[in-house]
């Protein structure tokens, strides 16, 4: 039997809103088997599901909620606690959004670490993508397809010579998740940057949370930690939106110039029409038990 998994004990760590600016705590807690992700507004006292029918927003970054009560940036630790196999936990956040930290996953990928994770009694659960399932908006567009294990593709081609026709593609049954993706930091153009931060945006953005570039250049001091970390933190994004279908994914994704709308759309569309996709127990003899990012490779 392939296990769910939670943490081992509670951690807690602080950081900074990338938007607000804000200063705010994080609390992350061990779940029972079937639980699932569940955040709560720890100031509010209101607590809800890591679902795609959740989501309130997709500008800039994926927020989750209900009426007054959202939590904005969850996509990094999302895609932390999916790289890592986690299947459960509860998440407290004292304000209306995650902490960027040095924006990528990997201090969450520390974090989750130190906690330890331990395996449940009960098998993991995972969504079986059965049929192909499209999005697409004028030059955007991203696909799930069935396939044994799970891979992400993303091709980035934006106007800059640093962003022209990048491709990436994981197989998590081949590459780890720690290693390949979950150091790479959110990225933004010199002029969006500050165009949002006159517009109240972004307050907590900086050269320590963000890769930044001009109009030809990484304008941080140390440069990129990846040679292709723009597109990687692309596959980072859509991992995290990917994990609000509710269970690891058994399938293939294909995105190009998307983002967390589209992401949002695609998975919309997944869980729309039941014939898309089967929920099953991860068994040991199953044919995606050891390439799923549920059942990651560490190295």
């Amino acid at each position: 039997m392939i296990a769910q998994r939670t943490l081992d004990h509670s951690i807690r760590c602080s950081g900074i809103g990338l938007h607000s600016g804000r200063k705010i705590e994080l609390v992350l807690h061990p779940a029972e088997e079937d639980h699932g992700i569940t955040f709560a507004r720890s100031d509010l006292g209101v607590t809800f599901p890591a679902l795609a029918d959740r989501v309130t927003d997709t500008r800039l970054c994926t927020t989750i909620g209900v009426d007054e009560a959202q939590i904005s940036t969850v996509e990094h630790l999302l895609s932390a606690l999916a790289g890592l196999g986690v299947d459960n936990a509860h998440i407290e956040v004292s304000g209306p959004e995650v902490p960027i930290m040095d924006g990528s996953s990997a201090p969450f990928v520390f974090l989750i670490q130190c906690a330890g994770i331990r395996n449940q009694s009960k098998p993991k659960k995972v969504l079986r993508v059965l049929k192909r399932v499209a999005v697409e908006e004028g030059e955007k567009r991203c696909a799930l397809y069935p396939a044994a294990g799970f891979k992400i593709s993303y091709t980035l081609d934006y106007d800059h010579p640093l962003l022209r026709q990048r491709k990436v593609s994981v197989d998590f049954s081949r590459q780890a998740y720690t290693r390949e993706i979950s150091r790479a930091r959110t990225f933004g153009f010199l002029h969006e940057v500050e165009a949002l931060q006159k517009a109240g945006l972004a307050l907590g953005g900086s050269l320590e949370n963000a890769i930044v570039l001009d109009s030809h250049r990484v304008m941080n001091e140390g440069g990129l930690r990846y040679e292709d970390e723009c597109v990687r933190h692309k596959i980072l994004d859509t991992l995290g939106d990917l994990s609000l279908a509710g269970y690891p994914i058994v399938g293939a994704f294909e995105g190009e110039l998307t983002g967390h709308d589209m992401n949002h759309k695609l998975v919309t569309a997944l869980l729309a029409d039941p014939a898309n996709y089967r929920i099953e127990a991860l068994q040991a003899d199953t044919r995606a038990a050891e390439s799923l990012a549920g059942v990651p490779q560490q190295a």
